[in-house]
Order: C-alpha cells, then structure tokens, then sequence
C-alpha cells in the first residue's frame, strides 16, 4: 500500500498549509478574542479550489481523482491554525454542494452548486433542534404541502453553523407527520434564508469555542418554500440526511486530526524549551510518555481518516469507516488537548497560549456530526453483524 499522497493532492496539501499561515494566522488572536467571521476568506478558499474537489467540472469544481481525500488533507491544514476556519469546507462541499449534486435537480445544481463553490453564496445545513439531536427522526419542523405546490414551513432548528450568515442551505423537516415509520415523511429541501420570507436567523453569541465561526438558529414561521425547493423526492429526507453525514463526518474527523497536529506541535515546542530541574521537560520520562500517546493516536487517527477518504474515493458510502475516523480522532484530539494543557503547566491556562483554544475546540468534535455515543452506535453495529 503506497502511503505516499498523490502529487495533485500534495499540492493542494501545501496550498491549505501557506492560505492558512499566511491568511488566518496573522489575525487569529485577534479573531478569536473578538469571535470575528471573515467572509473574504471564505471566498479566497473558493477561489483557491479547496470547495471544488469533489465537485464536477460543469458545476464549478474540478473534481480530482483523489477529491475526498484532497478534502481531508485540506480540513486537516486549515485545523491545524484554526478549528473555526476549517468549518468551511462542511458547509459549502461536503454539506450543501455534495448533497444537493447528490440528489438534486439539473436546476438546482445549476443555481447552487457553483455558487457554494466558489464562495459567492455561504452555505448550511439545518438538522438539530432544541429537543432534536441525536435523535434525528424526532424533530418538529415540518413543511405542510399547499395546493400550489410550495410549502409552508414552521418549525426551529439551533447550533446551525452559519444560520445568519448563509445564502443557501440544506433544511430537513417532515411532509407526512402521519408516515410510519416515522422518518419515511421527513423531506430535504434547498432554502436561501436570506430571500425567503418567514426565515429569522438568530446568531448564537455565547459558546464554548469555535469562536471564528458563525452559529445561530432558525427560525420558521408560516416560511413559504416554493416547490422547486424540494431536493429529491417526499419522504427520502432521512436518507439524504444520512448520506450527507457520512461526508460531513468525514470532513470532521480530518478536522479532529488537524487539532491533533497542532496539539503536538505546541507540546513538543514547549516541551524542548521549557526548562525544570536543570533541563528541558522533555527530557522527563512521563512528559516523553504523554508526547508519545499523544503521537501515535494521531498517527492511527490520520491513518483512518485516509482509509474512509479513499473508500470513498472508489465510489463507497463507507459509513463503517467513517464512523470508527470519527470517533478516533474525536477522542484523539481532546486526549491531546488535555495533554498539551497538562504540559504547559500553569502557562496552558492562560490565554497567552493556544492551549484554551485548543481545548475548547477540540470538545466540538465530539459532538458535531453525530456524538461519540452515536458513533459507537454505529461501529457496535456492524461489529455485530446487525449492519451490513
């Protein structure tokens, strides 16, 4: 098995790694204390591809032989500097743009795929609701079909990335409240809550971390979604949503893994500069022992990640191995961002250093994209035999 990264998506490896130490980095300190959303840097990320690898040549991208993994590669530099901007690559590709080339119309490919690409519209995806989380098939918001057509929307969905910065997104809710099974009435649909009346968009001002990224609710009352926004058909919004979280969790895994490397990298340069008892930290057994854990699990964590990007790459769902790159690196990154506060000492707990940061960040992986528990669900299953 050839370990090495194919040329084109190493070059892309090193575009992400130069947009990210040349354009976050500078300000990041900045943007973190002051929780700052860059639009132009969306756009730049558009303009440099990092939106298109997976995405057709005729809808804006240029979609590589290697396009998922290019796109891990990518979440994975950009969350080495910064866990919020790497977020993007969720909410324009592997979220909006994927599903809708997935399963949407020649029309809507058209009108929002090589807009989500290039970064002229933000996207989103709106799936949890205050009473809605794991639990997908539990959620209220529903779209009533009318004579005309269209729908007629009400509901709310919350912690949605972007929601008040988003041109265009993904919105889950329910067509059939009587179907039964009851996720066989949940419907996907195409919005621009911006344009469409009925949409409020709420940021969400107070959170733990991610502090460069938009996130907000929305809220729909007697919204009316006109009936070319229907992605799919009626009652298949429970598979579409499934299917997009197996890109999505993709994608944050990659992310997990790029928070690991930065993880390591601050510890191991604390590590050869702070000096106790004489000599550098890291000349101390148990110091060595925490660098060594920290390393090897984001070795094994990348190393999933490539395994569920190439599955893919050959046309494979690969929700089994996306599930398990999930739930590693997951766990990986927050074990490495308590390792790295546990090294700098009295120093991680101050802000002058990246280690609140990284910490903070890291705990999101965890919950996004389907908890650790739902990944365990996942993985159980199929080591059961009881998914195939």
């Amino acid at each position: 098995m050839n370990f090495e990264l194919p040329e084109e998506v190493e070059l892309l490896r090193q575009s992400a790694r130069r947009f990210a130490e040349e354009k976050i980095k500078p300000t990041q300190d900045e943007d973190e204390k002051n929780h700052t959303f860059r639009p132009e840097l969306v756009r730049e990320m558009g303009e440099l591809g990092f939106f298109g690898t997976v995405i057709p040549e005729k809808y804006g991208g240029f979609e590589m032989e290697h396009g998922f993994l290019a796109a891990a590669v990518v979440s994975m530099e950009l969350a080495r500097v910064s866990a919020s901007w790497s977020l993007p690559i969720n909410m324009q590709m592997m979220g909006p743009a994927l599903t809708i080339l997935r399963f949407g119309s020649e029309e809507q490919r058209r009108e929002y795929i090589p807009k989500l690409v290039s970064g002229e519209y933000f996207g989103c995806f709106a799936m949890t609701e205050p009473n809605t989380g794991s639990d997908v098939a539990s959620m209220k918001t529903h779209a009533d079909k009318q004579a005309d057509g269209s729908y007629v929307c009400n509901g709310q969905k919350t912690w949605i990335s972007n929601a008040h910065v988003a041109d265009a997104g993904l919105l889950y809710a329910y067509t059939d409240r009587e179907a039964k099974p009851r996720h066989r009435g949940m419907s996907a649909f195409v919005i621009e809550p911006k344009r469409w009346d009925g949409i409020q968009a709420i940021p969400i001002e107070e959170k733990f971390g991610l502090y460069c990224s938009p996130t907000g609710e929305l809220i729909f009352e007697d919204a009316k979604l006109p009936a070319t926004a229907l992605l799919g058909e009626e009652g298949k919004g429970f598979k579409i949503c499934m299917s997009q979280l197996d890109g999505t969790r993709l994608s944050c895994a990659a992310r997990a893994v790029g928070l690991g490397q930065a993880c390591l990298d601050a510890s191991v340069e604390y590590a050869n500069e702070r000096k106790q008892f004489g000599k550098p930290i890291g000349d101390f057994q148990m110091v060595q022992a925490q660098i060594a854990d920290m390393y090897a699990e984001h070795e094994a964590a990348k190393l999933l990640v490539y395994q569920a990007a190439l599955r893919r790459d050959k046309g494979e769902r690969a929700t089994r191995e996306t599930s398990v790159a999930k739930f590693f690196a997951a766990e990986a990154a927050v074990h490495a961002a308590n390792e790295t506060m546990k090294i700098f000492g009295s120093y991680g707990f101050s802000n002058e250093y990246p280690c609140g940061r990284l910490l903070r960040d890291a705990k999101s992986y965890q919950i996004v994209e389907g908890t650790s528990n739902v990944q365990k669900m996942i993985i159980s299953g199929y080591a059961l035999g009881r998914r195939s």
